[in-house]
């Protein structure tokens, strides 16, 4: 009976075929903010807690450690800094990529947290920890709305 407890791992059938799930991501309130600055101001905003001194990036709306309400937003640098990262050859449904890419982690000096994304403009050779990175924005008429608005990081000149 598929209603039936399971209550040992041999008890455990397939049901083949398809399950149409639905699902629709909303940012929230500091999602919406941080993706609308970006695409219509070209700026990574982030929030600040007042009692703990901490900016948020991507923005958020309680602090994780004290979970005060966080108001205050304030606009970070473009650039930061290439904090970790990792070279892919395959693309998100395993296929080999022609062109290896890098994604890494961008942190922000003062800032708690950072922007996962893909860094351009450097071989993968050369990229290293540490690297100072600047924001590319597409351009303002190709921006959606999301975390794509960025094209990529890529080291400073």
């Amino acid at each position: 009976m598929p209603l039936d407890k399971v209550t040992q791992i041999g008890q455990t059938k397939p049901l083949h075929g398809e399950i149409p799930v639905y699902a629709q991501y909303t940012f929230g309130i500091a999602g919406e903010r941080f993706f609308r600055e970006i695409k219509d101001k070209g700026r990574i905003m982030g929030t600040k807690c007042s009692k703990c001194d901490l900016v948020y990036v991507p923005a958020r709306i309680y602090c994780e450690q004290c979970f005060g309400e966080l108001t205050e937003w304030l606009e970070i640098p473009g650039r930061g800094a290439l904090h970790s990262f990792t070279i892919s050859h395959v693309d998100l449904d395993g296929n080999r990529l022609k062109e290896p890419i890098v994604v890494g982690l961008v942190k922000f000096d003062g800032v708690y947290g950072g922007v996962v994304h893909r860094i351009g403009g450097v071989e993968p050779g050369q990229v290293s920890i540490g690297m100072p990175v600047e924001i590319v924005l597409k351009p303002k008429t190709r921006r959606t709305g999301s975390i794509l608005d960025i094209d990529c990081f890529r080291p400073v000149k």
